[in-house]
């Protein structure tokens, strides 16, 4: 009876192991910028190492943007940046994500990756950083997806709270190129093919 008991044990150990496995996160990484010195959070995500932060480097060239134009913002949200000056803004060793790689981190996660990638709270019970209702955000990854909002063509600043988007390295076509959007009442990513002079954030993916 006991080596049946023993038996019945193995498969639920075994599915133990495999869940621990099937979806694989390390939060407890950082990464220090020797360009301007800030250091930030990284997350472990499956086989991928994405910083665990939007960018908040200045460049020398290129264009990029506080939200709002106020200083302020960068601390939390980091900078926007066209899509030109995306594609070399990242540290060395870290380079901006292809379209190919969201969608791996994507499939990664399956249902509810935006959830999954969102930071928890509402602005409106004074938790996080989202607007109500910030839907199935659970953080799991440690990704912590902040709404950044963007900057549009004609220097509009919309949607932080709101909405967050983010540059990959993939053209599309000479004025377009394919991004990632969360919204505060989705769980989902959306893949956006947007003109490459809107402000987007950036998150940095190990070489």
């Amino acid at each position: 009876m006991k080596n049946k008991k023993r038996m019945m044990r193995l498969p639920l150990l075994l599915m133990g192991v495999f869940l621990v496995f099937a979806f694989s996160y390390d939060k407890a990484n950082t990464f220090k910028d020797l360009r301007d010195g800030k250091v930030y959070k990284t997350v472990k995500i499956g086989k991928q190492v994405w910083m665990a932060e939007n960018l908040a480097y200045a460049p020398t060239r290129g264009n990029y943007w506080a939200y709002g134009n106020d200083d302020a913002n960068v601390e939390v949200y980091g900078y926007l940046y066209d899509w030109y000056t995306a594609l070399n803004v990242c540290p060395a060793g870290w380079h901006l994500p292809s379209d190919e790689e969201w969608t791996e981190l994507t499939d990664y996660l399956g249902d509810n990756a935006g959830g999954k990638l969102k930071a928890t709270g509402t602005i409106g019970a004074g938790t996080g950083l989202w607007y109500d209702p910030n839907r199935g955000a659970t953080n799991e990854t440690g990704f912590t997806a902040l709404p950044g909002g963007t900057r549009g063509t004609y220097g509009y600043f919309g949607y932080v709270g709101r909405h967050g988007s983010w540059w990959s390295a993939t053209e599309g076509t000479t004025n377009y190129a394919w991004s990632r959007a969360m919204q505060s009442v989705s769980s989902i990513v959306s893949r956006d093919f947007k003109g490459k002079e809107l402000g987007f954030s950036v998150r940095c993916l190990r070489d």
